[in-house]
């Protein structure tokens, strides 16, 4: 669905490493490229689509914090009102991701064509920056973190149907229990009439698809971006690695330089790029997330057995989403570091002075690498998933005083 078949030549395109967000956000009418779209009527539908999904989703959203807000109060509901609490959590970082993509929506779209701009097209090229390895390992990473995240929002969505049904028709229960996956405090009888369960219920099941849609496909939008930022970044660190300055003359030595200056200066300017159009979304993200991660854990510590299975999922699809981020801010910062050891580390004492000073630009350059920048955090990397650990922990511990004590 996701990956086009390669031609027998295996000649990759940038289309091949950003299909799998690109047509994983259309399935709830997110095109990024829908300027670019001449077919009007689709590119309006799929505009009606994604505003009644949110709206959708956004109506449940209320119905959550009611919920939350009416069981808060009394301390013996305490643990059932914090059920919703990773819910409500999880759909304010859904919103925020999908309205922090929506107004830089117009920047991302030219970080693409900028990356697409030097992405390299000929097999010789590919191998050398090893595409396929990074198209491989990338897609390997995409899906397993898009499966645990969907697994998540599917399992609350539809382990109630799927329990009540199999008790009704094969285990000789009297009623068919109309039960929801997630709390909600609804404005109207939603169970009495089956017809109103139904639409309510499947109406739900959509808003938690949405939700888990805009959440994972804005990180997986990171993902690509950084991607191929770090494939840009290692192919210049290994060709300065293996080039030999002895064996060039002093022109194609100050050649070489100059170019490595520009394709260097560039890269490091669309990092920048990246740090601008997510740092922001990546700050409420990791707040979110400690919360997040903080009352899945509490629910899993004092609930029955269905909730914890139900918890656990939830609360690693949280963990894992944040060391996602995490390792590729880390690979970004690694990969850019490189550029100023091989410029250290070839063969550059044969070379002319004004080839010595400009590899003495690019290493104090590589002193301050590539990174994303969340506000009041450290640059992403594994530190910053330990800081997100610690304080989910302080909130735990916080919240199990406050039951238990």
């Amino acid at each position: 669905m996701f990956r086009r078949k390669k031609q027998q030549r295996d000649l990759y395109t940038f289309e091949d490493l950003t299909r799998f967000p690109m047509v994983f956000y259309k399935t709830i009418g997110e095109d990024l490229y829908s300027e670019r779209d001449k077919n009007l009527v689709r590119r309006y539908l799929l505009r009606l689509y994604l505003v009644l999904g949110f709206l959708n989703f956004n109506a449940y959203v209320v119905g959550e914090i009611a919920y939350f807000i009416v069981h808060i109060t009394s301390t013996t509901t305490l643990l059932e009102a914090t059920a919703v609490a990773p819910c409500i959590g999880f759909s304010f970082m859904a919103d925020f991701k999908q309205f922090g993509l929506t107004v830089n929506r117009k920047t991302l779209v030219k970080l693409l064509d900028d990356l697409s701009d030097i992405f390299p097209l000929t097999k010789e090229k590919q191998q050398a920056y090893h595409v396929a390895y990074y198209d491989k390992h990338m897609n390997r990473v995409m899906w397993v973190f898009t499966i645990l995240c969907m697994t998540y929002t599917s399992s609350f969505s539809f382990y109630p149907a799927i329990k009540s049904t199999i008790k009704y028709y094969f285990m000789g229960s009297e009623i068919f229990e109309r039960n929801y996956g997630f709390h909600i405090l609804f404005p109207y009888d939603a169970e009495t009439d089956i017809t109103v369960y139904w639409f309510s219920y499947w109406g739900l099941a959509h808003c938690a698809y949405v939700a888990g849609v805009s959440y994972v496909c804005v990180d997986l939008l990171l993902i690509t971006t950084i991607t191929q930022l770090t494939m840009h970044f290692n192919y210049m660190a290994d060709m300065l690695q293996e080039y030999d300055g002895d064996a060039h003359t002093e022109d194609e030595n100050l050649k070489f330089a100059q170019d490595l200056v520009v394709y260097h200066s560039r890269a490091l300017d669309l990092s920048e790029e990246v740090n601008n159009i997510f740092s922001f979304t990546i700050l409420w993200n990791f707040i979110a997330a400690s919360l997040v991660i903080c009352f899945a854990g509490f629910q899993i510590t004092a609930s029955n057995v269905e909730d914890i299975v139900l918890y656990f999922i939830f609360f690693s699809a949280s963990l894992v989403q944040v060391f996602v981020v995490c390792y590729y801010g880390d690979e970004m910062i690694s990969s850019s570091s490189r550029i100023g050891d091989s410029a250290f580390n070839h063969n550059w004492l044969p070379c002319g002075s004004k080839y010595k000073q400009i590899m003495r630009y690019i290493i104090m350059r590589s002193q301050k690498p590539a990174s994303i920048r969340p506000p009041t955090f450290p640059p992403i990397s594994f530190n910053t998933f330990m800081k997100v650990i610690s304080m989910s922990y302080q909130f735990f511990a916080l919240l199990r005083t406050t039951y238990y004590g």
